[in-house]
């Protein structure tokens, strides 16, 4: 089942930037932030315009990427030649493998710059994340950064309280490691 029979070239197109773009939204409702949603829609236009690619390369004879314009060629009947014509059935089979290879070589001339229109953008999306990427990891890093001294200040307070405790032990005359 070919659940994109009815979908045409620039619909297809649209869904590679309408899925894109609903991914980078989502993930920017999920995790609030602009640098990871930016990331998300990135390699998901990738994916898609890469599949898009596939999807036309595989299906050529589709009429949506042209295929149709050029008549289909056909062997000529060798074998209802009087006398002769049983004797050319087998240059009428080579001759129909023939032109069954040369109708899907226009096909896939035909199919070949739509699907090379989603394969670019795919590698214009892949050149793109490389840095979408490196910011990414800017921003990771000093997230990492500053949980990094956050937790070292929580460490250094509970040091400081469990200082105190020690302290307040000794004072209400409790041996210092007993209760904690």
């Amino acid at each position: 089942m070919d659940i994109l029979a009815g979908v045409s070239t620039e619909w297809l197109k649209a869904l590679t930037w309408i899925t894109a773009v609903t991914v980078g939204v989502a993930v920017l409702l999920w995790r609030r932030r602009l640098d990871l949603a930016g990331l998300a829609a990135v390699v998901v236009f990738m994916a898609a315009s890469t599949g898009a690619g596939i999807y036309v390369l595989n299906h050529l004879g589709d009429g949506r990427w042209g295929g149709g314009q050029q008549a289909k060629l056909s062997p000529p009947p060798l074998s209802d030649a009087p006398v002769v014509g049983n004797f050319l059935e087998p240059l009428e089979g080579m001759l129909g493998g023939v032109t069954d290879g040369v109708n899907e070589f226009t096909d896939f001339q035909s199919a070949l710059p739509v699907a090379l229109e989603f394969l670019v953008a795919a590698g214009w999306a892949l050149a793109l994340s490389v840095p979408v990427a490196l910011v990414v990891l800017a921003v990771n890093a000093r997230e990492a950064r500053r949980r990094t001294r956050e937790f070292a200040a929580y460490k250094a307070q509970v040091e400081q309280l469990r200082q105190e405790l020690d302290q307040v032990k000794r004072h209400v005359g409790y041996r210092a490691r007993d209760i904690i």
